[in-house]
């Protein structure tokens, strides 16, 4: 294998590609992946990245990918940006584990300091730091319940939640995530999601319309006294990136805390700064009981949490939550880093920027290119919808088709959907605007390449 650069924002900010994609070192290791790696482990892009930082990937042979996906809108802040860096390899070198519930450190009470000052709400607020974003959903299913004495959950449609057993009932899609993995958990009730593009009475129609539907189901089919939590993501993930219209969410809220049902926002992949503030609840004034985070929370490390009103996270009795690695030291480092890079650089205004740079180019292109039914999103969480020509029948075909085209000269990009009809944008918030500007012409290009 060829040296590797080091990473970081030190990197060239330069897509440059010196083989065809993927390279042989990165088939080579391809070919030793399928050997020991579970094939049940996906992967979208079949290149072995040595280096990353700023908005490029660099692979084992050389290639440097302009990376519209952020690890799944992990690496919100860059690749190894300085100050997660610093303080990770400070924290490595002073004790990497000693389990919190055993004996405590400074790193994660800084860690839920950090989370009550940004995360929506100015009551008291606790935080209990987990693994992952299923982790800490999981977490805030136990408190809910715990704290209402109610058992039922409410999830919607095109929901993702994660992939333990509970999550998996809470997440809507069946293939790849849920497809003869059950039974699974019990009590969760789902509901239709406010869905502009696809709602029958029309986007103009669709907030009071869902709101209705969404409260009328959970008074018939369940019961308001026996829901203990509302679930949604303020825009989907997985799901497609969808965006909710204007006044759901809060009418939504309203719902929950007439009827003393939790609001839980899963924030795990819109939180901090992606959306253009910090939350994506903050948009409306959207202040959820608890908020379950991940991803951009720690910049690569596996860190997440469940925060909330003090009064629901303290019912729970001492020594109900936890988790050997939860709130790992390194981790906390990290998030430390991250958060402290996304305030000093105003991440969530460079997340707006990254926002005005490619709705236009997007609009453009669906004015030119029919088989796009939506251009949506907010911040730098963006996606296009893929649907053919004339209906909005999903057109998966078509997305794959422009994806692998991006792939190939050079730009890494996600799709997502229900249908696995939506591409969806995720660049590092720290990504150079000429960069930003390439990645979208090759986008463009790919589009070009339908007709061709």
């Amino acid at each position: 294998m060829r040296s590797a650069p080091a990473g970081g924002p030190g990197l060239p900010q330069e897509r440059r590609l010196v083989t065809e994609i993927p390279g042989p070192i990165s088939r080579d290791l391809l070919t030793r992946r399928q050997a020991t790696v579970a094939r049940g482990v996906s992967h979208v892009l079949p290149v072995f990245i040595t280096a990353a930082g700023g908005g490029v990937l660099v692979d084992a042979d050389g290639n440097s990918l302009i990376d519209f996906a952020s690890g799944i809108a992990v690496t919100s802040v860059g690749n190894s940006t300085p100050r997660l860096v610093e303080q990770v390899q400070h924290q490595a070198g002073q004790f990497t584990h000693t389990c919190f519930m055993v004996t405590p450190y400074e790193g994660y009470v800084a860690v839920c300091e950090k989370l009550a000052e940004h995360t929506p709400g100015s009551f008291d607020k606790r935080s209990a730091l987990f693994n992952s974003g299923a982790e800490a959903v999981e977490n805030a299913v136990k408190i809910a319940r715990h704290f209402t004495g109610r058992q039922a959950i409410v999830a919607f449609d095109h929901a993702y939640h994660g992939r333990t057993n509970l999550t998996m009932a809470l997440t809507a899609k069946n293939m790849p995530y849920k497809d003869k993995f059950g039974p699974f958990a019990g009590e969760i009730y789902r509901v239709p999601m406010a869905y502009p593009l696809r709602w029958p009475g029309g986007p103009d129609q669709c907030a009071k319309d869902a709101l209705d539907v969404v409260t009328s189901l959970i008074h018939t089919q369940v019961g308001e006294d026996n829901v203990a939590a509302v679930i949604i993501e303020p825009i989907l993930g997985e799901g497609g990136f969808i965006v909710p219209p204007p006044g759901f969410l809060p009418g939504l809220a309203e719902f929950c805390a007439r009827h003393g049902i939790l609001l839980i926002a899963d924030e795990i992949q819109s939180g901090f700064c992606r959306t253009g503030d910090w939350f994506a609840c903050d948009h409306e004034g959207v202040v959820p009981d608890l908020v379950t985070t991940a991803k951009g929370i720690a910049g690569g490390l596996p860190l997440a949490a469940v925060t909330g009103r003090a009064e629901v996270m303290d019912s729970v009795h001492v020594g109900g939550l936890g988790g050997t690695y939860g709130g790992n030291p390194v981790a906390c480092a990290a998030a430390l880093g991250a958060i402290e890079t996304m305030e000093a650089e105003d991440l969530a205004g460079r997340a707006r920027r990254i926002g005005e740079m490619m709705l236009p180019r997007l609009r453009k292109l669906a004015d030119t290119y029919p088989v796009i039914a939506d251009v949506r999103g907010r911040g730098a969480m963006i996606a296009i919808e893929l649907a053919e020509r004339g209906s909005l029948t999903p057109d998966p075909g078509t997305a794959g088709q422009v994806a692998r085209a991006c792939h190939a000269a050079g730009l890494v990009v996600l799709t997502c959907g229900t249908f696995g009809n939506v591409l969806r944008f995720l660049p590092p918030l720290v990504i150079g605007e000429p960069l930003l500007e390439e990645g979208l012409s090759i986008l463009e290009d790919a589009f070009g390449q339908l007709s061709s």
